[in-house]
């Protein structure tokens, strides 16, 4: 990959986009090429296949996709598995139409079984049930990876899928409503420590950044009313599920450099059907709570609330193969955290 290859990153204005997008700059690529929803919308065949017929993108990096937290897989589940299906099917099939060199498909690590053998190996995939709270999402992925694997097998493309493990960074999504585990965390214990402070103009400027919360009868000018129904007071933070789940996180942008190196250094039929990419290590929900309350500085206390959903058990990625490859993770937990939080009170 030269460094006036064209190089088209779907999905730049998220986490995972805007990360490998900083990773070419840095390297020195100069012919990224982006296009917001509005611009380009992937999920028609043709928009999608007029666009790579006009500007003939050499490399593909597939990072678009509708992805959210627990609540928002559990809501959305019909949008979930439609638009991340046509995402992936209308990008893999014009790339192999308009002869993409080689595409780097995103995935997850939520395709593989609910009860999987940990730490999770990518021979695991397919081998029992999903589950359930993000089966849509997970069913969408796997279709994208068997995409590539058989467009690979009968077109002889170079379509390489990747499968990283929770992410968190700069530029996550921080709705309360679609938001992941970290970032939700960060933001609750940052709302939290507001009210404690009885900062509440601090809070309607956080809304006004981030999303407001729309809660049943409270008052749309009542933040903290609209605060408390979900769990967050200045004197006490109430979290879902029971803290015990194990979670791996990985920080985006480690994450966009093992994404650029395999663009760059590898091919589909080296890594195989898909690699796992992520930290190798992993630590109670609970723990990473507590960690992200000290690092946000609530000095309030937590509580968990067990009839709420936590998803699965344990989800620890093996990392084998991935580090065989040339690639481990660099950012501590700790370092990682204290920088997305710098950057959430940036944005």
């Amino acid at each position: 990959m030269n460094k006036s290859a064209r190089i088209f990153v779907a999905g730049h204005r998220g986490m995972v986009g805007s990360a490998i997008c900083r990773r070419l700059q840095a390297e020195g690529y100069d012919q990224v090429m982006v296009r917001t929803h509005r611009e380009l919308d992937l999920t028609c065949q043709k928009a999608a296949e007029d666009f790579f017929d006009l500007e003939r993108p050499e490399y593909v990096f597939l990072g678009a996709a509708k992805v959210g937290g627990i609540l928002a897989n559990s809501t959305y589940t019909a949008d979930f598995i439609y638009k991340n299906i046509m995402i992936a099917a209308n990008t893999i099939q014009a790339s192999y139409k308009f002869g993409v060199r080689k595409l780097l498909n995103l995935g997850s690590t939520c395709i593989y079984p609910k009860l999987a053998p940990q730490p999770l190996k990518e021979e695991y995939l397919l081998t029992g049930p999903l589950e359930p709270t993000n089966e849509p999402y997970a069913v969408a992925k796997i279709a994208a990876i068997k995409m590539c694997r058989y467009y690979n097998e009968q077109y002889k493309t170079d379509f390489m899928s990747v499968m990283p493990t929770n992410l968190y960074g700069q530029n996550d999504n921080y709705d309360l409503a679609s938001s992941h585990l970290l970032p939700a965390f960060i933001r609750k214990f940052h709302l939290a420590r507001l009210l404690r402070r009885g900062d509440l103009d601090a809070v309607r400027e956080d809304f006004k950044r981030h999303g407001a919360l729309a809660v049943g009868s409270v008052a749309a000018d009542d933040v903290a009313g609209a605060l408390k129904a979900i769990g967050v007071t200045g004197e006490r933070l109430a979290l879902w599920g029971s803290g015990s789940p194990y979670r791996e996180l990985l920080y985006a942008d480690d994450l966009a450099e093992a994404c650029v190196l395999l663009m760059r250094t590898h091919s589909a039929g080296e890594i195989g059907e898909f690699v796992n990419i992520g930290s190798g290590m992993d630590m109670q929900i609970q723990d990473i709570a507590m960690l992200v309350k000290e690092i946000v500085g609530f000095e309030g206390e937590v509580s968990w609330d067990p009839s709420k959903p936590e998803g699965t058990p344990k989800k620890l990625t093996d990392v084998t193969r991935i580090n065989a490859l040339g690639w481990k993770a660099r950012t501590g937990l700790r370092e990682g955290i204290a920088l997305a939080y710098k950057d959430y009170l940036a944005r």
